[in-house]
């Protein structure tokens, strides 16, 4: 039995040891601070989730204008903050639109929202009754001779794909002939008229429950048809992978198997389907006025100050939805409040230290209605086209994590990478490549505007290591927040790791301004073709050749 004397050592060393954990946190640095607060407020119920041209979206915009007054930045827009966009709603009627299949007579409806959902973005047809094509992965890029539409006969049919394709094909690439307006103009010219999706379970990124929610939200394109990239077709459906094996009945081939083909690598067949899809959509259109956000910070260097480094992240995102466990605003905190912030807190340390080329700090519109905001400014820039040198776009970097390891898309792409492996060994951090290249990042935000216009560009993730916890936390995001009400206040994040992001991303932006040559694509790289030809006044004319 011990002696009381060995209890009272015994229970003063237990007190000891629990010290640490009952003293006070930390205080939050001052950096920390400033970085959150932008988040709070952008986050906020009040704001009811911002979605594009609402007035929770106009008041995050008058925000972020007054910041950038505060800061001393000018106003980008002209004499404003603002840079006007005009575009278009359109909601899809969902009680009143349906899916049928017809097979050799039979009429198989489909549950909408449970088994497939009709796009409100794309399609210029209320009404649609054609056959269908399986297509493989529906990509055709000439670069690599790889033509999935060739030989098929697509006219007036509908092509039904597997969204990703084959990892033989360089991501950057394989990612640029899977954008909407590639393939829709790829699928025109075939002669096909409508699409259905079908998504690889391997890289689902949110339960399906929460994907066919999104066609509750109104579907935005812009006022000026010329702009709008998506017409043409006159349906596009999205199908559940666990619905799927219905459109290959009756065929020599099972979805399971498609997909088994795929995550292998293999080629997939082409064939045609035995049932015709019959489509009726109503969607009801009303005019939306939206705008970006531009501050501007001149360069020091009388020369140099002609040219522009651009930082771009989208203020939107997707408002009020349908309810999940009684909440029903999305607040968008990581995506993209955590961007935003880390824009203005850049802004912040460049302004009390101004590098010699210029700086734009551009927070567009309708990135979550289909990188609206930033397509309108790479086709109206505020500021000479030839002179924008580079882009670095934020979208939910995901700091869920001490910042260790970055994915930076792009980084292979063109001189940028050199800069951007400075900074990041000088801060300890190491450079990754892609993970997971069938996502297409690349060309699923702001960036990409940019570099259709020719400009070398960069977006950011938090990466990790294959297997880490780091990873599981990672995907782990996707399918409990992405686009859902839980990506709010509450939810873990690192604002140190934040911080210390928006450290490295300063430092790379003031490198790239103060460098004494713009930065180029690499002569390999396939997106070269976009950029146009420098004269010794440092404009641009003619568009490069193909490499």
């Amino acid at each position: 039995m011990p002696t009381s004397a060995t209890l009272h050592r015994s229970v003063l060393l237990t007190s000891l040891l629990l010290l640490p954990a009952l003293a006070p946190a930390a205080e939050p640095s001052p950096e920390v601070k400033r970085w959150w607060g932008h988040v709070q407020v952008l986050a906020d119920d009040g704001l009811r989730g911002r979605d594009t041209g609402s007035e929770g979206h106009r008041k995050a915009a008058a925000y972020v204008a007054r910041q950038f007054a505060s800061l001393g930045i000018k106003p980008g827009a002209g004499d404003s903050y603002l840079q006007d966009v005009e575009l278009v709603s359109r909601r899809l009627v969902d009680a009143r639109s349906k899916l049928t299949l017809v097979r050799e007579g039979q009429r198989t409806p489909l549950v909408i929202g449970k088994e497939a959902f009709i796009s409100a973005r794309m399609g210029d047809t209320r009404q649609v009754d054609a056959p269908m094509v399986f297509v493989g992965h529906g990509l055709s890029i000439p670069e690599v001779g790889h033509d999935e539409l060739a030989g098929l006969d697509l006219k007036g049919k509908i092509a039904v794909f597997l969204y990703g394709g084959p990892e033989t094909i360089p991501g950057p690439l394989r990612a640029h002939h899977s954008s909407q307006a590639e393939r829709v103009k790829a699928l025109k010219k075939a002669g096909a008229i409508g699409t259905v999706v079908l998504m690889n379970p391997k890289h689902e990124e949110t339960p399906w429950a929460r994907t066919a929610l999104s066609r509750l939200q109104p579907a935005m394109t812009f006022a000026d048809p010329a702009l709008d990239e998506s017409s043409g077709l006159q349906v596009s459906v999205t199908f559940n992978p666990a619905h799927a094996e219905v459109l290959f009945a009756g065929t020599p081939h099972t979805f399971k198997e498609l997909l088994a083909l795929a995550d292998a690598n293999q080629p997939l067949p082409r064939f045609e389907l035995p049932s015709r899809l019959q489509s009726n959509a109503e969607r009801v259109s009303a005019p939306v006025k939206s705008m970006n956000v531009v501050g501007l910070l001149p360069g020091s260097d009388a020369v140099l100050a002609r040219e522009y480094v651009v930082l771009t992240a989208h203020l939107d995102h997707v408002g009020v939805g349908a309810p999940i466990q009684g909440d029903a605003i999305y607040n968008g905190a990581m995506d993209n409040a955590t961007g935003v912030a880390a824009v203005l807190e850049v802004a912040r340390a460049l302004q009390a230290q101004k590098p010699q080329r210029s700086i734009l700090f551009v927070l567009v519109t309708g990135e979550e209605k289909g990188l609206l905001g930033s397509r309108y400014f790479a086709a109206h820039p505020t500021v000479p086209a030839e002179a924008i040198v580079a882009n670095f776009n934020l979208d939910m970097f995901l700091p869920l994590f001490p910042l260790k390891h970055l994915v930076a898309y792009g980084q292979d792409e063109s001189t940028l990478a050199a800069p951007l492996q400075e900074v990041a060994t000088a801060q300890g951090v190491e450079l990754l490549k892609d993970p997971e290249p069938n996502r297409m990042l690349f060309i699923r935000s702001d960036q990409y505007a940019f570099i259709l216009k020719g400009v070398p560009a960069l977006s950011f993730k938090f990466g990790y290591a294959p297997g880490s916890p780091e990873e599981r936390a990672f995907k782990g995001w996707y399918t409990r927040h992405y686009h859902a009400p839980s990506d709010d206040l509450r939810q873990p994040i690192d604002k140190d790791a934040a911080v210390r992001f928006v450290k490295l991303l300063t430092e790379l932006t003031r490198t790239v301004a103060n460098a004494p040559e713009r930065p180029r694509w690499n002569d390999t790289s396939f997106f070269r073709r976009f950029a146009r030809a420098t004269t010794p006044e440092g404009k641009q004319d003619t568009p490069l050749s193909n490499p």
